[in-house]
């Protein structure tokens, strides 16, 4: 498996395990856990600085969510600058303008100067409203981007086969190949010295007075600075209380015909649906992405892609849907990334709660926690301090969050105490059942072979639940995710689901 679930994306036949396997050195100048785009992205941005780095991946290079993203290049974000103004006021709105300017002009330059080819091509990016309140929602988005200096103009027109309200054009936005371009940048990478170990699963650290211990799979790791770009930090943190886990679907369409728009676009609908070409074996598909909810929140997964279809169909003229797949990303309560050091250490660094704007955040927090450990100071770091405390933004979003957790988590054992013994399974079917008093992920595959694991999620003991589509028990209160046979997927977890042998 070389990501994070059972459907093959339209970027996985890039993703190759690198076949290095170096002995580890007793000590590195960062460690950086993670090897996304963040990951690599900071490892090559600190190993040009002279730093002695070290990349360690629990499995190997994308297999997260940059190998499931869409790989929009946006410099206007899910929170708005609206929002932004409202919660943060105008000068931080304003910072936030450059954020997805400079991440784009990183990923423009690693490209120029590593000569990569992926796929990179600027475009023209399109939202629209194609209801009422969506459309008082589009005026509010282009006025708060016209108080931060940021180009979004009302059109008239829109290359997309809506029927809609109103609608805006913003110039200068982008895509790319994601696998292509952290690949080359990983062997970039090597070559100049670093160091990238996969298959290695970072178990735990020790933060001492003048270095960090990482507890891993392939033994320590010692470190004076270490980062976890791991999507949201293993172990448990406050970040998990202030992260809500989503999962988004997305399918990949050949056309029919040659009428289509290479432009990007957007609605406004909740959640959003968003539209892309990407050329694959010398054919264009149309991308398509939405019905995104809450990690474990859904019964039938499956479900969601054929929802997605059903919408795109009504829509476009799209022949065969060659890929699909979904992908986790987490919502932060007050609408910001969190990228610095983690609250509670002094040399240990996250970048979590990217909402979907996963390409360009993790590309801005390999300048920031560069910055952060090469300076100490970073012009975002108090925008986008994992310490920071907001008592009013995102506190009603908060609330929300926590108490359906804990909702998860007395649902999930008055389900359990439902069920007394071990039912039924046809093939392919999956159920959290209890037997002699105690719960179990029980699962039976298309051979008929049972797969029975404890349900309890080592992280933070909530009780995992099927996910359909990608063949995988989810955690719904923090988003960790498991194989059938209980291996972990993503994190935050450390450990395994306990498997049971038959």
């Amino acid at each position: 498996m070389n990501r994070d679930g059972a459907r093959k994306s339209i970027w996985q036949e890039e993703i190759k395990k690198f076949s290095l396997e170096p002995a580890l050195e007793k000590h590195y100048d960062v460690a950086i856990v993670g090897a996304g785009i963040t990951g690599i992205s900071a490892a090559i941005r600190l190993q040009k600085e002279g730093q002695k780095c070290i990349v360690l991946e629990a499995a190997n290079i994308g297999f997260g969510t940059t190998g499931g993203t869409t790989a929009h290049l946006n410099d206007f974000f899910d929170t708005t600058y609206a929002q932004a103004i409202k919660d943060f006021g105008l000068n931080n709105a304003k910072l936030l303008k450059y954020v997805g300017i400079e991440a784009k002009n990183i990923i423009r330059n690693n490209i120029r100067e590593f000569n990569i080819d992926c796929d990179f091509e600027s475009k023209t990016a399109y939202l629209f409203a194609l209801d009422e309140k969506q459309e008082k929602q589009l005026e509010d988005i282009v006025k708060g981007a016209s108080q931060v200096g940021h180009q979004m103009t009302f059109t008239n027109e829109i290359p997309f086969p809506f029927s809609f309200k109103k609608a805006a054009v913003i110039p200068n936005q982008g895509q790319f190949h994601p696998i292509k371009y952290i690949r080359s940048l990983a062997k970039a990478f090597i070559s100049m010295g670093g160091m990238l170990v996969e298959d290695c699963v970072c178990e735990g650290h020790d933060e001492q007075e003048k270095s960090v211990i990482l507890e891993s799979s392939k033994g320590n790791v010692s470190a004076s600075h270490v980062i976890y770009a791991t999507h949201i930090p293993p172990g448990v943190s406050i970040l998990h209380l202030m992260n809500a886990p989503y999962r988004s679907y997305a399918i990949a369409f050949s056309l029919k015909g040659d009428h289509y728009s290479k432009d990007l676009g957007y609605d406004l609908t909740d959640p959003y649906h968003y539209y892309r070409i990407q050329e694959v074996n010398g054919e264009n598909l149309l991308i398509a992405g939405g019905e995104d909810h809450k990690t474990g929140h859904t019964e039938d997964t499956g479900e969601c892609f054929s929802k997605l279809e059903n919408y795109v169909r009504e829509h476009f003229e799209v022949d065969t849907a060659v890929y699909s797949w979904s992908s986790q990303y987490y919502e932060p309560t007050d609408g910001l990334p969190y990228i610095g050091v983690l609250p509670g250490c002094k040399n240990i660094y996250t970048a979590t709660g990217f909402r979907g704007n996963g390409m360009i955040f993790g590309t801005i927090a390999s300048q920031i926690l560069g910055d952060l450990i090469l300076t100490g100071s970073s012009k975002y770091k108090e925008l986008f301090d994992p310490g920071r405390i907001k008592p009013m933004a995102g506190f009603t979003n908060f609330v929300k969050e926590q108490a359906s957790v804990v909702l998860d988590f007395v649902k999930d054992k008055l389900f359990i105490e439902k069920i007394n013994s071990l039912t039924e399974l046809t093939e392919g079917e999956a159920k959290v059942v209890r037997y002699e008093g105690e719960s179990y992920a029980v699962y039976k595959d298309s051979g008929g072979k049972i797969h029975l694991v404890k349900s309890t999620c080592p992280h933070m003991k909530c009780e995992v639940r099927w996910n359909s589509a990608e063949i995988s028990w989810d955690c719904p209160c923090h988003g960790s995710r498991f194989n059938v046979n209980g291996k972990m997927l993503t994190g935050p977890t450390v450990k395994d689901l306990h498997r049971i042998e038959l």
